[in-house]
């Protein structure tokens, strides 16, 4: 593996389900991979509401965030991908729960579908402080 960049496992998210890392840091950036709302203990589908689902995705970003030395709170840029755009207020309510201070720049895709159902997957760029 480069020393230029690094592959994160967080224990406390859920394995990956397909040929991708977790997370990716490559200096003083972390690129954090979608995180779909799967339990990390089940690894099952958790949540039955879009509100619920995003709030899981976010718990197993901010867990990727710590295994790679930083928290969710320092994300410059997340993407939010969802299969209903009506529920999209419900969606931001938690997800500013999330970000109560200076948010990071964000991107909210309609979608399809989603691996395993979900109905919202969402991902992260976080910086990495020194």
């Amino acid at each position: 593996m480069s020393q230029h960049r690094l592959s994160v496992t967080a224990a406390d998210a859920p394995a990956a389900i397909g040929p991708y890392s977790q997370g990716i840091r490559s200096g003083a950036v972390l690129f954090c991979s979608g995180q779909i709302p799967l339990d990390p203990v089940s690894g099952e589908l958790g949540g039955e509401t879009a509100p619920d689902q995003a709030g899981q995705c976010l718990r197993n970003l901010a867990a990727v965030c710590r295994a790679g030395d930083t928290s969710l709170s320092n994300a410059v840029r997340c993407t939010v991908y969802m299969t209903d755009l009506g529920q999209f207020d419900a969606v931001n309510e938690v997800y500013a729960s999330f970000f109560a201070e200076d948010p990071p720049a964000r991107v909210a895709i309609g979608v399809a579908a989603l691996p395993r159902g979900a109905l919202v997957e969402i991902d992260a760029i976080v910086a990495v402080p020194s």
